[in-house]
C-alpha cells in the first residue's frame, strides 16, 4: 500500500515526488515514457520560451549557458534532480485505469515488457500533461508513414517539399527551421493569419518569410487527405492539390481525458476537470496537477507555473495524511 501514486515524470510530477520524499511518503512515480518524456519529444535543438530560474524544481538551481535553455539543458537538469533526490521513478509503466478502493485507490499498469501491474493507493495525483496526445485532423492518410504530429530537426527533409499544418508556436518552429535547414517549406492553415501567441521572437521572422516568399503560405485552407506524394487541400477557391514528401500535422495537443473521466473526474464542456483550490478533484483523494486538468486550455498551464500546483496540491496531501490514522 502506497501513500501515493503520482502518474508522469514530468517536471510537475517530479516536483511533486521531490514534496512527498521529504515528507517521508511512501510514494512511486509511474510514466509511460521516460522521466520528462514530453522534452525528450520535443524538437531536437528547441529553446524553451522562458529563462532557467522559472523551471527549477525541488530548489535545485539550472544552470545554462544562455539566459534560456535548450532541450538538452532541460533533459540534463530534470534528470539529474530526479538522480540526486533519489525519486522512486518507474519508466515505462502505462497507467491504464484508475478506480476507486477501500482504503484508497487502485492503479493498473502495463509495463514495457508486456505484463501489467497494480499499485493500491491512498492518494493520487495525476499530472500527465498533454504533449503526448495530438490533436489529430481525422483525415484520410493521416497515419501515414509520411506524416508526423511531432517535429524533430530539419536535417533529413533537405531538399525535400514538406508541408506545415498549423498556425500556432510548434508549426511556425517547424516551418522556418525547416526552410534554414533547405526544405522547401508550405504551410496550410485554417485561419487567416498566424495565432497572436507565437514567440514574440518567431512571429515577425516567420511573417517576414512568407512575406518575402521563402515560406508559402495558404490561410482560410485546409487539408482533406493526405497522399504519398501530394496532400488534398480545400479552400474558398475550392479543391486542389499541393506536391509533398512529407506532412506535419502540428494542430495542437490535448490531456489524456480518457483516463480521468474514467476515474471518476467530472469535467466541463472544455474538458476541464472539476478541482478546488487545492487541485483536488470530484473525486476524493485524487489530485490533478499542471495542464492534465485544463483541457482545451493548455495554453494557460506550463512548467513555470505548474511546479506551483503541485506544491500546493502536496501540502493538502501530506495534511490529509497525516491527519488520519494509519
Amino acid at each position: 500500500m502506497y501513500d501515493l501514486i503520482i502518474v508522469g515524470a514530468g517536471p510537475v510530477g517530479l516536483a511533486a515526488a521531490i514534496e512527498a520524499k521529504r515528507a517521508g511518503l511512501n510514494y512511486a512515480v509511474l510514466d509511460k515514457g521516460c522521466v520528462v518524456n514530453a522534452i525528450f519529444d520535443y524538437p531536437t535543438y528547441m529553446t524553451f520560451f522562458t529563462t532557467s530560474p522559472e523551471l527549477e524544481i525541488g530548489g535545485h538551481p539550472m544552470v545554462t549557458a544562455r539566459e534560456k535553455p535548450d532541450r538538452k539543458e532541460a533533459l540534463n537538469y530534470y534528470r539529474l534532480v530526479a538522480q540526486r533526490e533519489n525519486l522512486n521513478v518507474l519508466q515505462y509503466h502505462e497507467v491504464t485505469r484508475i478506480h476507486p478502493a477501500p482504503a484508497g485507490h487502485t492503479v493498473l499498469v502495463n509495463k514495457k515488457d508486456g505484463s501489467q501491474g497494480v499499485f493500491e493507493t491512498r492518494k493520487v495525483l495525476v499530472a500527465t500533461g498533454y504533449y503526448d496526445n495530438p490533436l489529430h485532423l481525422g483525415i484520410p492518410g493521416e497515419d501515414s508513414e509520411n506524416v508526423s504530429h511531432y517535429y524533430t530537426e530539419a536535417h533529413p527533409f533537405w531538399g525535400l517539399k514538406v508541408t506545415v499544418i498549423g498556425a500556432g508556436n510548434s508549426a511556425a518552429d517547424a516551418a522556418l527551421d525547416l526552410w534554414r535547414g533547405g526544405a522547401k517549406v508550405t504551410m496550410v492553415v485554417r485561419a487567416p493569419q498566424l495565432k497572436n501567441t507565437i514567440k514574440y521572437w518567431v512571429k515577425p521572422d516567420l511573417e517576414n518569410r512568407i512575406k518575402e516568399g521563402s515560406i508559402t503560405a495558404h490561410f482560410n485552407s485546409r487539408v482533406i487527405e493526405i497522399l504519398e506524394d501530394r496532400v488534398i487541400v480545400e479552400s474558398e477557391e475550392g479543391t486542389w492539390e499541393l506536391e509533398t514528401d512529407f506532412t506535419f500535422a502540428l494542430t495542437g495537443y490535448r490531456p489524456n481525458i480518457d483516463l480521468l473521466r474514467e476515474a471518476g473526474v467530472s469535467l466541463n464542456e472544455d474538458l476541464m476537470a472539476d478541482l478546488d483550490e487545492n487541485y483536488e478533484s470530484n473525486v476524493p483523494g485524487l489530485f490533478v496537477c499542471g495542464s492534465a486538468g485544463f483541457g482545451i486550455h493548455t495554453n494557460k498551464v506550463f512548467i513555470e507555473n505548474g511546479r506551483f500546483h503541485a506544491e500546493i496540491a502536496m501540502r493538502e496531501v501530506i495534511r490529509q495524511l497525516q491527519s488520519v490514522p494509519q
